[in-house]
């Protein structure tokens, strides 16, 4: 009697604890990343969570980079995202698990833009594609990196220069980057279209620089 109890005790156990490993691979903070977006999202969103569990049940959610991702013996597997007008989905490993498509190009993930359901593929395609990405990482096969050529020098706008004169801790700052931290803030300064754009994002360069941060500073942080 006691050993069957015992057998009894065990099993409870083995499927308290199954069920607790299902439960912390859900987090709490996807459910309120998805439930903050535009409608349109919610449903994209919900399905590519709820596809991404069924076809890898070992997966576990986190947030990098302020977006969901799903986690699969400890390397990224995908990652989702919502934005204004679409949302995304995309593989660690796009290039070996989908190949080069071009929808990529249109919005960062491998689908493209998704603005309902319907523009994923169907479902025993998207079991598939995440069966692959899976295998590439138990395989522990790299996606290969590309090619990186120099950038030419960028030189530093009138305005920006003149901004930085008037602030010792943001000059300071500015020339303490790397020449690939000053791009990011020239980049960003020159690419606004209108001329009240650039005039804020400038400001807004020159506060940041003063506290010593990188024009991404927001990111690095996750």
């Amino acid at each position: 009697m006691n050993a069957l109890l015992t057998l009894s005790s065990l099993r409870q156990t083995a499927a308290a604890s199954a069920c607790g490993r299902v439960a912390m691979a859900r987090d709490e903070r996807v459910d309120a990343y998805i439930e903050r977006q535009a409608e349109f999202a919610k449903p994209i969103l919900t399905k590519l969570r709820e596809t991404v569990h069924a076809a890898c049940p070992e997966c576990e959610e986190t947030l990098k980079w302020s977006m969901p991702a799903f986690m699969y013996k400890g390397s990224i597997l995908a990652q989702m995202a919502a934005f204004k007008a679409h949302a995304t989905f995309g593989f660690w490993q796009a290039r070996l698990v989908v190949g080069e498509t071009g929808k990529e190009r249109e919005a960062m993930g491998s689908f493209g833009r998704l603005t309902t359901a319907a523009d994923l593929p169907d479902e025993a395609t998207m079991r598939a594609l995440i069966a692959r990405a899976m295998a590439l990482v138990d395989s522990g096969e790299k996606s290969p990196r590309p090619v990186k050529h120099a950038k030419p020098p960028l030189e530093t706008p009138t305005d920006l220069e003149q901004a930085l004169a008037g602030n010792e801790a943001a000059r300071a700052t500015y020339e303490g980057f790397p020449a690939s931290c000053r791009r990011e803030y020239v980049e960003w300064l020159i690419e606004a279209k209108r001329p009240e754009t650039r005039a804020k994002r400038l400001a807004q360069a020159v506060e940041w620089m003063a506290e010593g941060r990188r024009r991404n500073w927001k990111y690095e942080q996750c």
